[in-house]
Formats: C-alpha cells, structure tokens, sequence
C-alpha cells in the first residue's frame, strides 16, 4: 500500500486496525530480510501498537520442471529459482517468522503446468515435505489460490491440502483470486474450501468486456462480500483477514486505493451481523 514502510505502518495504525502482513519492506523481499533487518522491522511495527500476522512470501512461485512450459506471475522482486532453491528458502523464512514474531508463511504450489491435475501428486509430495519442516520449526504453511499457480482456485487447493494431510498446511481464502480468474467466489469455491482453511485475504475483482480481469474496491466487483462474510461468520471462522492492496484508482496510489477498500470494507460489514 506503500513503497514506504513505515508510511504503511503509520496508516494501518491511524486506521485503527491491529496487524500488517509483510511482502515487500521498502523495496526488500521479506523472505530476503537480514536478521537485523528482520529485527528493526519487528520493532517498528511494535511501537505502534501493531503486529506481523504473516510473512507473505513468494515460496513456491516456481516451475516444478523448467524444461515444462508453464505459466508465470509476480514474484516481487525474486528471481526464477528450483524447487530445491527453494526448500532452502524455506529454511531462511521460517528464521525470519520467528525474528518478526509469527509462525505463519504464506506459499504457493509452483507456476501452473498446462494440465495441473496430472501433477497432484508431485505437487502434494514437494508441499508435504514444506509441511513437515514447518511443523518441526512450529509454523503453519498457508497455501494461496493463485491462478498463475497449480494450486488456482479453490478446489484445487483443497486437493492439495487435503492430500498433504498436515496441521502445519491449510489453505489461504483469497475470493478476489477466485473472481480474478473468471470463478465464481462464493458460494461454490467457498464451499470446497471452508474445511481447509486458516487465513483470508479480502480484495475483490471483475472480468471486464475486454476479458481482463481487473481489481477494484470491497463490494464493487464479483465477490458478494456480504454474504461470504456471513458465511465465515457462521462458519466459526476465527482467523485473521489481510486487505490486500491491488486496487490503484486511475492517476491515484496504492494508499488511495486501500483506503478506498477498507472504507467500502467498513460500511459492508454494517450488513453482516
């Protein structure tokens, strides 16, 4: 929401809200944070009242064979690395969760093959090792719907989850991917993954005429926010949720567009109790 770290923080506590999911720190990968990085951030981010829910990492965002055409998408700064590249990541960030003071880690399940079933079993394999060391070190692995990756929309992370089998992997909700990759959110690719999920991220999405897909404010795209509320609510979901800063109005910034989604995202939860 800011190239400015601190700025960030500043707004989220001025917002009232209580805690920041780290991606990106003043133009750093989180998951290439230096101890004393990782402890400045920590400390910065305490002295306002806030806290890290989560290292949103890039881990897995890879081909599980470079000699297979794949798809591809935003690594945030990180270079094309093997899946053993990145195991030894893993390593790295879960020292790096502990210095910030979480044990989540979000992760993905490698650049999309172009018959991804065909795959299930290697995937679930690569992500059940992840799992155990996870589990080992006292982290949770939380598997985003990505449509650039395997693991694309909701059922097919819940096959995976469901296949790896592990308290230290469950899935990360995010209904805006789902609209972005033309599927409907809510209800049916909520359905298939309320059992296995642990972690939400809130933004929302439209296909416009042209075929694109395009992010834009809580409630004005395909996600029906009010009733996947409610069912998250009737669910006994008691995790946390993350507003993810996609939307960038026209000639605007990416704080503009967050605070444009956390004002919708106020007045549509008015409806949901």
């Amino acid at each position: 929401m800011s190239e400015h770290f601190e700025q960030a923080l500043d707004w989220t506590a001025e917002q009232g809200l209580k805690h920041v999911e780290v991606r990106v720190i003043d133009g750093v990968n989180a998951a290439a944070l230096t101890d004393e990085r990782a402890k400045e951030v920590r400390r910065q981010v305490e002295e306002r009242g806030l806290y890290i829910s989560a290292i949103a990492s890039p881990l897995f965002k890879c081909a599980l064979d470079p000699g297979r055409q794949v798809a591809s998408g935003d690594t945030f700064g990180q270079a094309e690395e093997t899946v053993e590249q990145h195991f030894a990541k893993l390593t790295r960030v879960m020292e790096i969760a502990k210095l910030l003071g979480t044990t989540r880690i979000r992760i993905f399940s490698f650049w999309r093959e172009l018959e991804p079933a065909s795959y299930q079993a290697e995937i679930a394999a690569h992500l059940k090792r992840a799992a155990e060391a996870a589990q080992a070190e006292g982290m949770q692995l939380l598997l985003e719907n990505e449509p650039a990756c395997n693991g694309g929309f909701a059922e097919e992370v819940a096959a995976i989850v469901a296949a790896v089998n592990s308290p230290a992997l469950r899935g990360l909700w995010d209904p805006g991917n789902e609209a972005y990759g033309g599927r409907e959110a809510y209800p049916s690719g909520y359905e298939v993954m309320k059992d296995k999920l642990a972690h939400v991220h809130l933004k929302d999405a439209y296909i416009g005429e042209d075929g694109k897909p395009r992010c834009v404010p809580m409630g004005s795209g395909n996600v029906p926010v009010i009733d996947q509320l409610r069912a998250l609510l009737r669910d006994g979901y008691d995790g946390l949720f993350t507003i993810e800063t996609h939307f960038i109005p026209a000639g605007g910034t990416a704080m503009t567009g967050t605070t444009m989604s956390l004002v919708a995202l106020k007045a549509l939860l008015s409806e949901v109790e």
